[in-house]
């Protein structure tokens, strides 16, 4: 069938925007030839971002980017990017920066307004232009946004060398003021929507692991079980296929926002595999099982690499590939159907809407209670369409997926998850590496962009864990020279930080140093803990010293 309309992306290999190469707009891909051809004309750039798993992208996309009359306006006024979040973080963060620091909340879609040297005067997830200020007073907002992101890292928080080492009395401080911050019933942190957030769990069970028992010990014990537990019967976790969704729109776990990301599993699959590890709770092993189960089965490559994403939608319908009506579980399992939709809280009224339910449990027992119901559900929802599949590979969200098949295997010691380690190290290899640098995005048989800060520290992060398991010592000397190689082209001898893009790469409007972790860890918190390891591993006092003048530079902000 002829497309009425087909732009610039239809050259593109990341799902998301070619879902956008038949829109009237006259997308063009962010690039070297984009920027100058803004330049040129003089034109003001409109760039819109998000990611093919995003359900708020789809919807905006339908209510304005095919809309004829809305891209008349677009392509007669601006120079229109497109631009993927995953395949472009450097492009995401700089323009997320500027529109919080115009005072406006962040999200995706993200689209925001640049003038033709691409410095940011306008932006938001969604708004309808009225009345415009002129050229000269938008240029002179431009300027002073730019000037505001091309603040140093350090400048802006006033950071400094600290001699002093944190000290055990004020790592107490940090675990005080997280516990102040969690919800005692459903776990997490006390807020609606809920994200997992693995490294503060991961960074509590280390405390717990190495600090004496006691009265601290026992709240951190039972904030890191709650979380842990509600989380795997909750409807974030996906109780017939394995697999967590992104986050839960409500404070309970229940709802989610059912896209599932690599990055989420490959760090939950960490967490649940440690936290099995001291705990020996079976539930933990569960969630473990059944979730690098469905990556297995839906996001694993042939070439021993993971996708990205699945989408929320299916059909159109966010959700519909996941929600059942009692009517639906009783027809399938006619001799333990009332049983199961006790346990599940299925009613026939539905729990959610339109008299559609979402598996979730009130109490805690294992899925393996009810194997053979399962088998059959998930047998019938294979047969159903599937939400859709972000096809594309990251280097950075595969080396997590290194890190927690590893982490997996060293406590379940199933020799199939070293396999799938190990092939996805080589995919890592194969595919991402070539002439001593690694690159971002992968997908029939092409690799592009220059990787990024995040590329190398969670490939450095795998490797780590896969020689921890194997011992094989060509992981661990791969981990010492891309450590040797990033710290070279990304170390900023001012900030005593790493930057988040490459020195040799194309340059933005600013050059980003990320210091927070959010549900990914920060690219300068994976490097500092591989420098500690490599340091202890290779004996590295280099490495070593390194670390700890990261995480002393950053005593002002942690404690």
């Amino acid at each position: 069938m002829t497309k009425k309309f087909t732009n610039s992306l239809i050259h593109e290999t990341s799902p998301y925007l070619l879902q956008h190469a038949h829109n009237p707009v006259n997308w063009l891909p962010w690039d070297q030839k984009t920027l100058a051809l803004a330049k040129s004309t003089d034109k003001l750039i409109i760039v819109s971002i998000g990611y093919s798993a995003c359900h708020w992208c789809h919807v905006m996309e339908h209510e304005s980017f095919e809309n004829e009359d809305i891209a008349e306006i677009m392509n007669n006024n601006f120079i229109c990017i497109k631009v993927d979040r995953e395949e472009r973080p450097d492009v995401d963060a700089i323009y997320m920066d500027a529109v919080q620091a115009m005072g406006i909340r962040g999200g995706w879609p993200l689209n925001v307004f640049l003038m033709p040297d691409a410095k940011p005067f306008y932006g938001g997830t969604y708004f309808k232009p009225n009345n415009w200020a002129s050229r000269n007073e938008l240029q002179k907002s431009a300027e002073g946004f730019t000037e505001n992101l091309q603040i140093s890292e350090s400048e802006k928080y006033q950071l400094q060398h600290d001699e002093n080492q944190i000290n055990s009395q004020e790592i107490v401080q940090i675990v005080e003021s997280i516990l102040a911050k969690h919800d005692n019933i459903w776990g997490g942190m006390a807020r609606a929507p809920k994200f997992p957030m693995p490294n503060i769990w991961l960074f509590l069970l280390s405390f717990m692991k190495s600090s004496k028992k006691g009265e601290l010990n026992t709240e951190v014990e039972l904030a890191l079980t709650t979380t842990l537990n509600k989380m795997a019967m909750g409807g974030i976790f996906d109780q017939i296929g394995g697999g967590f969704s992104r986050y839960s729109v409500d404070g309970e776990w229940f709802l989610p926002h059912f896209e599932k990301m690599l990055y989420d599993n490959a760090q939950l699959i960490s967490l649940y595999s440690k936290a099995y590890e001291y705990t020996h709770e079976p539930l933990y092993l569960e969630v473990v099982v059944q979730s690098i189960e469905w990556l297995k089965r839906e996001m694993l490559s042939k070439e021993g690499g993971y996708f990205s994403a699945q989408d929320a939608d299916s059909e159109g319908i966010e959700g519909k590939f996941y929600i059942w009506t009692k009517a639906d579980i009783l027809k399938y399992l006619p001799e333990n159907g009332e049983k199961f939709c006790e346990k599940y809280q299925i009613v026939e009224e539905g729990n959610w809407e339109d008299h559609q339910n979402i598996l979730w449990k009130n109490e805690k027992f294992l899925n393996q209670e009810f194997k053979s119901e399962i088998d059959i559900l998930l047998k019938i929802r294979n047969e159903r369409i599937f939400p859709g599949l972000d096809d594309k590979m990251l280097c950075s969200w595969n080396g997590l997926m290194l890190k927690g098949l590893c982490d997996a295997y060293k406590v379940v010691k199933n020799e199939e998850y070293f396999t799938l380690a190990n092939n996805c190290a080589h995919f890592l290899i194969d595919k991402f590496y070539s002439k001593g640098n690694l690159f971002h995005s992968y997908k029939n048989n092409i690799t592009k962009i220059d990787g990024f800060l995040e590329d190398y520290a969670c490939t450095i992060s795998g490797l780590i864990a896969l020689y921890k398991v194997g011992f094989n010592e060509k992981w661990l000397a791969f981990a010492e020279t891309l450590m040797l190689t990033t710290y070279e082209n990304f170390f900023s001898i001012n900030e005593g930080f790493f930057t988040n893009t490459d020195k040799r790469s194309e340059q933005l409007i600013a050059t980003k140093i990320d210091l927070f972790d959010n549900v990914i860890p920060s690219g300068n918190s994976t490097m500092a803990h591989n420098l500690y390891n490599l340091g202890v591993l290779l004996s590295r006092e280099d490495f070593i010293n390194l670390a700890k003048g990261m995480v002393n530079k950053m005593k002002k902000l942690i404690i």
